[in-house]
């Protein structure tokens, strides 16, 4: 590709590369408070490349592929080069990541101990740890957390937090424009923009947490706590992991291990303001 970039997330090193310059440009901005990974042998490449040999230049159409890819994935336009870049770095760690097992979920720490949020799209775990992030915890990651086989820790993600629609300006107000990447318009899941996690988050990506709660948050509700059954625990998480079949017994062990030591509740808000003030009170009660 003729463009390309190697960034280091927390365990993982992606080399992305791209026909077009204006991927690249926004990576480049919106990462560069990390590590320098320039030399790093790269754990995954992404590449965008285009759809058909004029599609660089008439109405660009971009192709995600890379070491893992998805034949039938529907192609995205240029303008929205950042999402497609950051889709790819999702699709390789779905699909290609074995060290932990992988839960899509939120992240957040304090006190030296995880808390941890997973839900369907839209539940509201994105914007809570980013306000979480914000007032006091630590933002671990919002796309994956990665949970260790062996120690049974909360291993950092620190990626880039995808904001949908409302979120955007809810976010926008605590942590400002600096930190906000370009306004997505028009994807497949509405308005879309990326908050860049603060410099700490960055900083300590390397060093884990052992979890002390987990959450199901669902935003749009009238407040309500419920307790969650392990049997139902289990199953939502492993609905929750892309790695979890694949793992096999070390999968089956470290998840079996987490339902087990984890309490869990969940959570209906209406707000950002009432899910923090639940969440702070669940953390003093239960963690």
């Amino acid at each position: 590709m003729r463009h390309r970039l190697t960034l280091k997330i927390g365990p993982a090193n992606f080399r992305i590369g791209s026909a077009w310059a204006s991927p690249i440009a926004a990576l480049r901005r919106l990462y560069a408070g990390y590590p320098d990974a320039d030399g790093c042998i790269a754990d995954f490449t992404v590449r965008l490349q285009p759809t058909g040999a004029l599609r660089r230049w008439v109405r660009p159409s971009i192709f995600i592929t890379g070491d893992h890819g998805l034949a039938d994935a529907a192609p995205m336009s240029l303008a929205h080069g950042l999402l497609a870049a950051e889709m790819g770095m999702n699709l390789q760690m779905a699909l290609g990541w074995r060290r932990h097992l992988l839960l899509h979920a939120s992240s957040v720490e304090k006190d030296g101990r995880a808390l941890v949020m997973t839900g369907e799209s839209g539940s509201g775990k994105s914007t809570l740890a980013a306000l979480l992030g914000e007032r006091g915890w630590r933002f671990m990651g919002d796309e994956f957390a990665l949970l260790d086989l062996t120690s049974g820790a909360i291993l950092p993600f620190p990626r880039l937090v995808s904001l949908k629609n409302s979120a955007i300006d809810v976010v926008k107000g605590e942590v400002g424009e600096a930190r906000m990447g370009p306004l997505l318009r028009g994807t497949a899941k509405g308005d879309i923009r990326h908050m860049v996690p603060r410099a700490d988050a960055v900083a300590r990506m390397g060093e884990g947490a052992m979890p002390a709660l987990l959450l199901f948050p669902r935003f749009g509700h009238a407040k309500d706590e419920r307790p969650v059954g392990q049997a139902e625990i289990f199953m939502r998480m492993t609905q929750a992991s892309t790695n979890y079949v694949t793992l096999g017994q070390p999968g089956f062990a470290a998840l079996t291990r987490f339902v087990q030591q984890v309490p869990a509740r969940a959570i209906d808000f209406p707000d950002g303001e009432a899910a923090v003030a639940m969440v702070e009170r669940l953390w003093e009660e239960l963690a």
